[in-house]
């Protein structure tokens, strides 16, 4: 028996009632395709397997390995995989509810058009990692690496991004509506033709960041160094909310909103996770004749 089938029979073992599907075993990293995992696997070794539609519910992976591994269209309900390498791993088209990634290394990763509700990935490494067309609506990235990340299209709303490292991220045509973004890193970021409405800026950098065609609509820019920003335009700056410290470049002057600006954070309950597989029924008494 192969390491990965004992790491996934160990998986199994641990919790009753925990559905699996096996298929023939095709060389050292093939899996046998279990439909489900729960329970605790912590610091399992799964990296490079096809995994491809899993559902992991309410399960603990945290410290496993899973690089380069297929995890697209997986469904994590409820499931820890705090300070676990996904680096390089794919899950594209995957349903997240509810997930811890903490300090999750996901460097290179693929969340192509994920769906990512109740998630953190504080702390997380994402560099490079694509996230284009994710739903992340209320995720947080609070101190997370996303340098050279792609965010192209995600829709972002609400979400924390504060003290993140997003150097060189692609944010275009993203909707960070309402996004805590407060004292982060955004030197040489592309916001091109996303939408900042009720966006935080306060305490973050923005040198060489892109800005054309923009909404700044209500954000806050107040005390916000803009000065080596790219692509603003007065008529954007109009709509945002700064003040005498705002720092713009060339002639842009900030202003701000009529009837002043509040930003009211609301702490984002996850979901709850989903109740484990119930154990299959006894089997029925058999009839003895005496």
């Amino acid at each position: 028996m192969s390491r990965l089938l004992l790491a996934a029979a160990a998986a199994l073992a641990l919790v009753p009632g925990v559905a699996g599907a096996a298929a023939a075993v095709q060389g050292d990293k093939e899996v046998a395709r279990v439909t489900s995992f729960g329970g605790a696997c912590p610091n399992c070794e799964l990296s490079g397997r096809k995994l491809a539609g899993a559902h992991f519910l309410g399960a603990n992976f945290s410290g496993a390995a899973l690089v380069g591994s297929d995890l697209r269209q997986a469904h994590f309900l409820g499931s820890t995989f705090a300070g676990a390498d996904l680096s390089r791993a794919d899950l594209s088209d995957s349903e997240i509810v509810g997930a811890n990634f903490a300090g999750a290394n996901l460097s290179n990763a693929r969340l192509r058009s994920t769906e990512a509700r109740g998630v953190t990935f504080a702390g997380a490494n994402l560099t490079n990692a694509d996230l284009s067309s994710m739903e992340a609506t209320g995720a947080n990235f609070a101190k997370s690496s996303l340098r050279g990340a792609s965010l192209r299209s995600a829709e972002l709303h609400g979400a924390v991004i504060s003290r993140a490292d997003a150097r060189g991220a692609d944010f275009r045509d993203a909707e960070l509506i309402g996004a805590n973004m407060v004292g982060g890193q955004f030197d040489k970021a592309s916001f091109r033709s996303a939408e900042l409405t009720g966006a935080a800026l306060v305490g973050s950098s923005f040198a060489d960041a892109d800005f054309k065609d923009a909404s700044l609509a209500r954000a806050n820019i107040a005390g916000v160094d803009l000065s080596r920003a790219r692509g603003l335009a007065q008529e954007q700056v109009d709509e945002a909310c700064g003040d005498s410290r705002t720092r713009l470049p060339g002639r842009l002057i900030a202003k701000p909103c009529a009837g002043g600006f509040r930003f009211i954070m609301h702490p984002m309950t996850p979901p709850a996770p989903p109740a484990p597989p119930a154990p299959p029924a006894p089997p029925a008494p058999v009839a003895q004749r005496w």
